[in-house]
C-alpha cells in the first residue's frame, strides 16, 4: 500500500488509529486512604473513561507483606503501588520487581523524588509531626523534646512501623538523629506512651480525647482539624520527617499501557492540586502548599541515610515491638 493511499484511509477513518486508549482493568495497590483513593480513581476516569481501577488498600507494611507472599507465590494482581515509603520501593528495584518508566511526564517535579533509573516516582510530601488535642492541652508542644515529658508521654500514640510505611520512615528517621536515636523511644515507653497500627488510630484517639497528644502524618491531623475536631498540628523546630509516596509499576504488569496512563496522570497538575485539596504537599512547581499550611522552603527535613535504614529495617521493627508491642 502506497503512502499517499495509507494516509488517506486513516483520513475516511478505514484505518484504526495506532495507539488506541487504554483500557481494560488496573489494580492499585496503595496505602492512601480509601476515600482519598475514590476520588482520585474518580478523576483519573474523567481523563480515562475506558479504565476500570481496582484498588486494594491497607498499610503499607502489611501492603508489602502482601505483596512478597504473592512475588513468593508466582505472580501478583498488583499492576501499580502507591505507597508512603521510598525506602520499600527501593527494596523492590533491587529486587527487580519494578518496571521502569522512563518517558513520564517529570517536568516540573524535582530530581530528588524521582527515581534515578524511573523506577518510582514522588507524587506528594508527606511530613511526619505531632498532633494535640486542643481542650486537653493548654501549651501546644513546639519540639520533639517536649513529648519525653513524664506527663505528656503517659498521653502519647504514635503509628507502628509494624503497620504504617510513613512510622517506619519516621522511627527510622529518628533513629538515625544523633540527638535522638532509640534513646528518645526507650523514654518515651518508659513513660508510658503507646503505640496504634496506623496514624488512623491516632488521629481518631486524639481526636476522641483518649490521648493528649500524637506523633502523625500532618494531612490527617490538619484534615480533621478543617472538619471541626479539636485538634492542632505542631511541625517541631528540630525538624520532620518526609516521605514522597512513590507511585511505579509492577513489573510483569498486564496493562502495561494503563499503568503508565495513571502514573502520567498523577503527576500531573490536575492531580497536585487535587492533592492539596486532599490536604497534602505539593511536589510540583507553582502549585501552593494547604492553606494553614508552612511554605515548601520552610520545611525542616531531618536528614536520612536510606541505605542504611534498608540495612536497619528489620532490627528497628523488632526494636519498636520490644518497646511498645506488636
Amino acid at each position: 500500500m502506497r503512502i499517499a493511499t495509507a494516509l488517506s484511509l486513516v483520513s475516511a477513518g478505514m484505518i484504526a488509529p495506532a495507539f488506541a486508549a487504554p483500557s481494560g482493568t488496573l489494580t492499585v495497590y496503595t496505602s492512601q486512604p480509601q476515600e482519598q483513593m475514590a476520588t482520585v480513581v474518580e478523576a483519573f476516569n474523567k481523563d480515562y473513561p475506558e479504565v476500570e481501577v481496582e484498588v486494594f488498600r491497607t498499610g503499607t507494611t502489611e501492603l508489602m507483606s502482601k505483596l512478597q507472599a504473592e512475588f513468593t507465590a508466582g505472580s501478583t494482581p498488583a499492576d501499580v503501588l502507591l505507597i508512603a515509603d521510598a525506602v520499600a520501593m527501593t527494596q523492590l528495584k533491587q529486587d527487580d520487581r519494578l518496571l521502569p518508566y522512563a518517558d513520564a511526564p517529570v517536568e516540573g517535579i524535582p530530581a530528588d523524588v524521582i527515581d534515578a533509573d524511573k523506577a518510582f516516582f514522588g507524587t506528594k510530601l508527606i511530613t511526619t509531626g505531632i498532633v494535640y488535642n486542643t481542650e486537653m492541652v493548654e501549651t501546644a508542644p513546639t519540639s520533639w523534646n517536649d513529648l519525653r515529658a513524664p506527663e505528656v508521654a503517659s498521653s502519647l500514640i504514635m503509628p507502628s512501623p509494624l503497620y504504617s510505611g510513613a512510622a517506619v520512615i519516621h522511627v527510622g528517621t529518628m533513629a538515625q538523629q544523633p540527638e535522638f536515636g532509640w534513646g528518645f523511644y526507650e523514654e518515651l515507653a518508659e513513660n508510658g506512651a503507646v503505640a496504634g497500627q496506623g496514624n488512623g488510630t491516632v488521629i481518631e484517639a486524639v481526636a476522641r480525647g483518649e490521648k493528649a497528644y500524637g506523633i502523625i502524618i500532618e494531612y490527617m491531623a490538619m484534615n480533621a482539624k478543617a472538619d471541626g475536631s479539636p485538634v492542632d498540628f505542631v511541625w517541631p523546630e528540630q525538624g520532620v520527617s518526609a516521605i514522597t509516596q512513590p507511585i511505579a509499576i509492577v513489573k510483569g504488569t498486564d496493562n502495561e499501557e494503563a499503568a503508565k496512563a495513571f502514573i502520567d496522570w498523577q503527576l500531573s497538575q490536575a492531580a497536585q492540586t487535587q492533592s492539596v485539596e486532599q490536604g497534602y504537599f505539593p511536589i510540583t512547581e507553582g502549585v501552593a502548599a494547604p492553606e494553614g499550611y508552612p511554605a515548601m522552603n520552610g520545611l525542616n527535613i531531618l536528614s536520612l541515610d536510606a541505605a542504611q535504614l534498608i540495612a536497619d529495617d528489620q532490627t528497628n521493627k523488632e526494636q519498636f515491638a520490644d518497646l511498645f508491642g506488636g
